[in-house]
């Protein structure tokens, strides 16, 4: 009979734009038995709503995601049962009709914006850590990152995180800051940032 893995949850959060996506990858290339769990799998699919309505929403708000399934599955998780991680389209703002499979591992990285937001989602997190990036670092990179890779114009990226990005941090995502164990910079070198949160992880082992 396979030993039941039960794994330690490991919560890295911060504003869009900080870098929290690339220290959870970083992070998980130097861990073993690591895999990335990202919370934008978890959007709530807008299907039910014609597609102008949907490019319409605030995504910057936590109710956009299923907290319900979230944990749930951290539960299922924690009790070493592997769960159906949904498949969350940006293009269509809906689930796609396929799942991924997670089984437990012995380290699970829980990585959103939102990652610290949820009392329950914490409750299960062993090591909480949050990425601190400057404002005006965050939205360049953006700016970037939409233009580049989803061909969007440089004006709507603006006007999008003027009117939802920036007011969703500064309300939900800011003030997460103050459930981590860990704060590390946006802007210092990744691999300072990963050996900072590697050597926290040891530390409460």
């Amino acid at each position: 009979m396979r030993e039941t893995v039960k794994p330690r949850f490991i919560g890295i959060a911060g504003p869009s734009g900080s870098g929290k996506t690339e220290l959870a990858v970083q992070v998980a290339q130097r861990l073993p038995g690591s895999v990335v769990l990202n919370l934008d799998s978890y959007y709530r699919s807008l299907d039910h709503l014609p597609k102008a309505e949907r490019d319409a929403c605030n995504f910057d708000v936590p109710e956009m995601l299923d907290w319900a399934l979230i944990n749930e599955h951290l539960t299922e998780l924690a009790q070493g049962r592997g769960v159906e991680v949904p498949s969350y389209s940006f293009a269509t703002h809906s689930r796609e009709p396929v799942t991924a499979r997670l089984e437990p591992v012995p380290y699970l990285i829980v990585e959103g914006i939102f990652a610290l937001h949820d009392a329950g989602v914490r409750s299960v997190l062993g090591v909480s850590i949050y990425v601190s990036t400057p404002d005006e670092i965050c939205y360049d990179r953006r700016r970037c990152r939409d233009v580049v890779e989803r061909g969007r114009t440089e004006q709507s990226v603006m006007e999008q995180y003027e009117r939802t990005v920036r007011p969703g941090a500064r309300m939900y995502v800011w003030p997460t800051e103050q459930h981590a164990d860990l704060v590390v910079s946006g802007v210092q070198p990744i691999n300072n940032s990963v050996d900072q949160v590697l050597a926290r992880i040891t530390r409460t082992s």
